[in-house]
């Protein structure tokens, strides 16, 4: 749904409520599509947050890659000199 600036002040709330319902939402200004409305998506609770965060950091810590302290091994040969 298309409609002006000037129409949508005073349809706001019906507008908001469409938006939130899926609804396209365009606001014009001179007949020119300027912004549209759209819903804002639910922050997950504090429950939620835990449970992504513990899965990234697992997922983290299981692909973590080489170890550090040998990482600059492919430097030097197997005699230990700088190949």
């Amino acid at each position: 749904m298309q409609i002006s600036v000037t129409d949508a002040k005073a349809q706001l709330t019906e507008l908001v409520r469409g938006a939130e319902l899926g609804d396209e939402v365009i606001l014009t200004r001179c007949g020119h599509a300027r912004v549209r409305l759209v819903p804002i998506a639910a922050m997950p609770d504090s429950k939620a947050q835990r449970t992504l965060l513990e899965t990234l950091r697992a997922s983290a810590c299981a692909s973590a890659g080489p170890n550090a302290a040998r990482s600059q091994d492919v430097l030097y040969g197997d005699d230990g000199l700088p190949g």
